[in-house]
């Protein structure tokens, strides 16, 4: 592996976060650096777009930070890549500091190809005439590629599918692909204890692709990277770096929905003895009787998932941090873990509350001015002027302006200008729950005085 990409400081920490392409914003970053350092991260799944870059101001404050952007490319295997469109963005994730690029995402799995593409024959090979083109370019323009992590199991077992991959490019001549690839997991429980497969196929040797007798453990847990190490050293004559992308709990698609809700003791000791295990710190005398073997140095990273979501999304029994505004038990226990480690005392940013949670006690808007989020005109109906009401109101308050509800929950104080039919009462009652205070400024064409709408007072 070549050293240009080893880390710059690492923790080997780090989180899933937001599962969309939302939250690049200035007040995104600004608001969760600092829940970044005193949980100690040093690593960050972001999802990217294929048809614009994420934010400059973002990937930066994140590598001035310490913290390894690893960037996941959910590109279609639908048809083939438009690397004209990669290369520019490749090109400008290099020269701001990006090194590690997640190309596709669980191509073993049926619902990611067409019927057709599934049905046909090689599908490893198909797979790999679209992989390799992008790899090669993100090579060629200095980034690291990763591999796509693979449903743990899958439609197509996923060591069935990683080690005909690997035998493929090997076939094909991509030594040079081969010095600079990382393997990318995902490292879940799967509703397994947490060293379920722990030592890999060394261990658990009757365990094969679709078949795994009684008495034996598979892949399909934590302890994953053992297994595609293994099939790494098997094929190309060494391990490769893994960057487990997604961790612990595994997603709440995955889950049956007796255990979509999470137990937290459970929770809480499952994350707080990965984050001890990828440090190398022992762990909770709890697990002592689960055989838990040291995680191999060639595991570069484990990204918990997840950090948050945004509002409706089916992923968020999953969030560490959670809309009201609080948060789970595991991250007070991280921050804890790493003051421990430091020696240092992490600055309070944070209030317990009577329901187990913790919630963050600063905002980083005071008072948000909800226009309509349709388009301005909705606000100036002439479209020539904002009327002066409006204007006498942000001058008298100062508040952050904008459009996004979103935006809008970061807010201790809420104002919602006019008529707006597109926010709805699932809207309000998200804000409410986010702890905002909501107000109403009258419609367009009424005097501007405020009327409380409702008062958050839990």
């Amino acid at each position: 592996m070549s050293t240009q990409f080893l880390p710059r400081a690492t923790t080997r920490l780090g989180f899933h976060y937001f599962p969309d392409t939302l939250h690049y914003r200035e007040i995104d970053i600004h608001a969760w650096l600092p829940e970044f350092k005193s949980t100690g991260i040093s690593w960050l799944t972001l999802l990217a777009p294929s048809n614009r870059a994420i934010p400059e101001f973002f990937i930066r404050s994140l590598i001035h930070a310490n913290i390894e952007p690893v960037l996941h490319f959910h590109l279609p295997l639908t048809r083939k890549p438009e690397l004209s469109n990669l290369s520019l963005l490749f090109n400008v994730y290099a020269e701001w500091g990006v090194r590690y690029v997640v190309l596709y995402d669980r191509p073993n799995l049926r619902r990611a190809w067409s019927g057709n593409a599934w049905a046909q024959s090689d599908l490893v090979e198909r797979f790999l005439d679209l992989f390799l083109p992008v790899a090669d370019l993100a090579v060629r323009t200095g980034l690291q590629p990763v591999t796509p992590p693979l449903e743990p199991g899958g439609d197509y077992w996923d060591t069935a599918f990683l080690r005909a991959a690997l035998q493929g490019i090997q076939r094909r001549g991509q030594s040079s692909l081969v010095e600079n690839l990382v393997l990318g997991a995902y490292a879940w429980t799967n509703e397994r204890r947490l060293g379920w497969g722990a030592g890999g196929p060394e261990s658990w040797p009757q365990a094969k692709p679709y078949h795994t007798p009684a008495g034996q453990e598979d892949q399909r847990g934590f302890y994953i990277f053992d297994w595609y190490l293994a099939i790494a050293e098997a094929q190309l004559g060494s391990p490769l770096p893994v960057l487990l992308l997604g961790a612990g709990f595994p997603p709440a698609a995955n889950s049956p929905k007796s255990s979509q809700q999470l137990e937290p003791d459970a929770h809480t000791a499952t994350h707080l003895n990965i984050a001890r295990l990828m440090t190398g710190m022992p762990v909770e005398k709890a697990l002592e009787k689960d055989t838990l073997w040291p995680v191999s140095a060639h595991v570069l990273a484990c990204n918990f998932w997840l950090l948050a979501t945004g509002p409706g999304s089916a992923e968020a029994s999953r969030a560490w941090y959670l809309a009201d505004g609080s948060h789970l038990p595991i991250v007070s226990a991280l921050r804890q873990l790493q003051s421990n480690a430091t020696g240092e005392i992490s600055p309070s940013t944070a209030n317990h509350t009577s329901t187990g949670k913790t919630a963050i006690s600063s905002r980083p808007i005071s008072h948000y001015l909800l226009l309509p989020q349709t388009t301005c005109q909705a606000a100036c109906p002439e479209g020539d002027e904002m009327p002066a009401e409006l204007w006498q109101f942000i001058c008298q308050h100062h508040p952050t302006v904008g459009f996004s509800v979103e935006e809008a929950a970061l807010a201790s104080r809420v104002t919602i200008y006019g008529e707006q039919p597109d926010l709805t009462e699932s809207n309000l009652s998200w804000l409410r729950g986010a702890g905002c205070t909501l107000e109403h400024l009258g419609g367009i064409g009424t005097s501007i005085a405020p009327q409380a709408i409702t008062q958050h007072t839990e």
